[in-house]
């Protein structure tokens, strides 16, 4: 075994039992380097990528590959789900030398870590249009004896790209509505109408912009970014990209009909997108928007969550083996003839498009699942009444789902990821609100309790990992601090839990961590926040650079998240200092960030927050009155409006935020009514209201 055994990654154990002297990344790694004044090989993957799956077999697991690197390199594994930070910045360098990025990830660096040669996935013998992998390695250590000067050059002028990657600021736009109407505009250009999404192939989801495209379309009646959001989320629920089975979204369609995805799925893009669905639902209330929600939940709840500690797994792997290509989710026609009975397989064949030419490259029998034609025309392609295609179709998809569970199942990453929990936690908190379900409420609360509990001290340090998956090698590393992106998304979750449930000690906990992420990587002399935190450790290799994110890639990105919480929380507290650092943040970018289209959908949604009057309902009482009430005020997506529901002992105690308990205590209680409503708007406030009507007037 290599010095990864000791590992907690799921993906680095992996690679324990590989030739390859491997060690993880740390300052032992960098001083054996410097010491024998050898170069590095960085590999950077995940333990969902397919071809860094590949190029462990091909390469790493070959012994004349692993000799070559063992005697000239001194070899770091990196798992990008651990370690973003790393991954993000030698991306950037790759991008840089070599035009593309991705997983694998494979950089040649000093022995200081400036990366000075790099690519992504390099075959093991020439091939593909690309050179052995033998043979790079021989080159690149040849160019670190004899041509170090080259290597050194090309290393501080990559160096110089990672820094200036995302690490700008530019101050030179206006902060008004017309900056996010270039952002939509640059989306909406891209959209296909066609198939739905933006661009043609490949195509991913872009949950941040579709919410923004969503916020204006309804918000200010720009049928064009509603037509776009609409048709994109009914087009994807349609593709192969959704598991038409188990519910739930691959990471990306290879195609621009969104029939062949990478079959991957991310607990990140879940439960964006299951917001998206509860948006929809919420502003449209059309059945096919719940049901697709109600479907990720399903699937995230049994495949995906701690169902006794509460917590979201981070992965689930696209294969079994290296033989396979999405095999566990694909059907050929004779397998699903196997399966059901002929009448059901008459309405599933058209139904699902299963036929005896499929879809899979690697197996042009195998079919993608996905919903070809509706379910009247397949009644007047079948003549059966539409009845009876809606029983078949219910049945067909009991057994074929039934028959794949029995399939041997892709490996699930249970590794708990701080940030990816508490985006998570504020996913089934909206949809138990919007679609009036109280098990996902249960469960994402226990969630933040345990983020709470087991990621943060209760002070300011909140670190990246909540627990590896099965406790395996637990505790065995340094633990890895949290980055903004955990700060930021853990604040909005705990404003979220407050909400959701009245307890104080949740919004207790938002201001403390967002107080610790101001305090940790706010940047008081230029502006907006910084990835990492300067905590005085020396930074090794290109952890050198300083990085403020601003775009979605694909998880929103730090730098607006952040101002989001901070809107957020500054109308709970009324503390002015929020709201003046979110105004910051986003003005540090407003020269630039109109470029930045389908990637700054979070930005947008801040600046949205940030320029329209924030919208406060809040709904006293309990029972249905109550109950009515509070649907009444949440629907229709509007990222400015807050709906909170209080009981009148939680307003009489006065347990509450302090700018809204200033608000609540003035008010007088309606005489003789179990449950009202106040509508408050930039710290102004209707009279109470109690009944539909005089609600709806007040929200106008």
């Amino acid at each position: 075994m290599n010095q990864l055994q000791l590992a907690s990654s799921s993906y680095l154990r992996s690679a324990r039992h590989q030739p390859v002297n491997w060690h993880p990344w740390g300052e032992a790694a960098f001083a054996k380097a410097q010491a024998q004044n050898k170069p590095i090989l960085l590999d950077i993957g995940a333990v969902w990528c397919h071809w860094c799956h590949v190029m462990d077999r091909e390469s790493y697991e070959d012994v004349e590959i692993a000799r070559i690197i063992n005697d000239h390199f001194v070899a770091v594994k990196v798992d990008r789900d651990e370690r973003p930070d790393v991954d993000s910045r030698y991306q950037a360098a790759v991008s840089a030398i070599s035009g593309q990025g991705g997983w694998p990830l494979t950089a040649f660096l000093t022995p200081d870590g400036r990366p000075y040669f790099g690519g992504t996935y390099f075959p093991r013998d020439d091939r593909y249009g690309r050179p052995g992998f033998g043979r790079v390695l021989l080159t690149m250590s040849q160019v670190w004896q004899e041509r170090r000067d080259e290597a050194l050059e090309s290393a501080s002028s990559v160096m110089g790209a990672i820094e200036h990657n995302e690490s700008f600021s530019s101050r030179g736009g206006d902060l008004n509505l017309a900056l996010v109407d270039k952002i939509v505009a640059s989306a909406v250009s891209q959209f296909d109408p066609q198939h739905g999404g933006f661009g043609s192939q490949p195509k991913f989801p872009h949950p941040a912009i579709l919410d923004l495209l969503l916020q204006v379309g309804v918000n200010r009646g720009i049928e064009e970014a509603t037509k776009a959001f609409i048709v994109t989320l009914e087009q994807m629920a349609r593709g192969g990209v959704y598991d038409q089975l188990a519910g739930g979204f691959h990471r990306y369609s290879v195609d621009e009909r969104w029939v062949v995805p990478h079959f991957e799925k991310m607990i990140y893009d879940n439960t964006e997108l299951l917001r998206n669905y509860a948006h929809a639902y919420q502003s449209f209330v059309h059945q096919d928007f719940r049901s697709t929600a109600e479907e990720i939940i399903g699937w995230l709840d049994a495949v995906m969550t701690d169902r006794e500690r509460g917590g979201f797994y981070a992965s689930q792997d696209a294969d079994i083996n290296l033989e396979d290509d999405g095999d566990y989710f694909t059907w050929t026609l004779d397998e699903a003839r196997a399966v059901l009975d002929p009448d059901e397989l008459l309405v599933a064949a058209p139904y699902w498009d299963i036929g005896e030419l499929g879809d899979m490259h690697h197996n042009p029998a195998k079919n993608v699942l996905h919903r070809k034609f509706t379910i009247e025309e397949v009644s007047e392609k079948t003549g059966k009444a539409v009845a009876d295609v809606k029983w078949l179709l219910s049945s067909a998809h009991r057994k074929l789902l039934a028959a794949r569970i029995d399939r041997s199942t892709p490996f699930i990453d249970q590794t708990l990821y701080t940030g990816w929990n508490a985006m998570g936690v504020t996913a089934y908190l909206e949809a138990a609100r919007v679609l009036r379900l109280e098990d996902p409420k249960r469960f994402a609360l226990m969630t933040l309790d345990r983020i709470i509990a087991e990621a943060w001290d209760g002070n300011s340090a909140l670190r990246h990992v909540v627990a590896y998956g099965g406790g395996v090698g637990e505790g065995s590393q340094e633990d890895v601090p949290g980055t903004l992106d955990d700060y930021a998304m853990t604040v909005h979750a705990c404003i979220d839990g407050w909400i959701a449930s009245a307890q104080m000690r949740y919004y207790q906990a938002a201001v403390k961590l967002a107080d610790a992420m101001i305090a940790r990587f706010y940047d008081r002399t230029a502006g907006a926040f910084f990835d990492t935190a300067a905590n005085g450790a020396v930074a090794l290799g290109a952890l050198t650079a300083r990085r403020k994110p601003l775009q979605d890639s694909p998880t929103p990105a730090g730098n607006p998240t952040a101002a989001s919480a901070l809107l957020r929380l500054e109308e709970l507290s009324g503390r002015q200092e929020y709201r003046d650092i979110a105004e910051d943040t986003l003005e540090s970018f407003a020269g630039i960030v109109e470029h930045f289209g389908l990637y700054a959908g979070s930005y947008g949604l801040a600046l949205e927050r940030l320029l329209l009057d924030p919208t406060q309902v809040v709904v006293v009482g309990t029972g249905a009155e109550a109950d009515q009430l509070e649907a009444l005020a949440t629907a229709r997506f509007a990222v400015n409006k807050t709906v909170i529901r209080l009981s009148a002992d939680t307003i009489a105690a006065c347990a509450l935020p302090d700018a809204l308990a200033e608000t609540l205590v003035q008010v007088p209680k309606p005489e003789g009514k179990l449950a009202w409503a106040l509508v408050c708007r930039a710290r102004t406030c209707t009279p109470p209201v109690w009944d539909a009507e005089g609600l709806l007037k007040a929200m106008e």
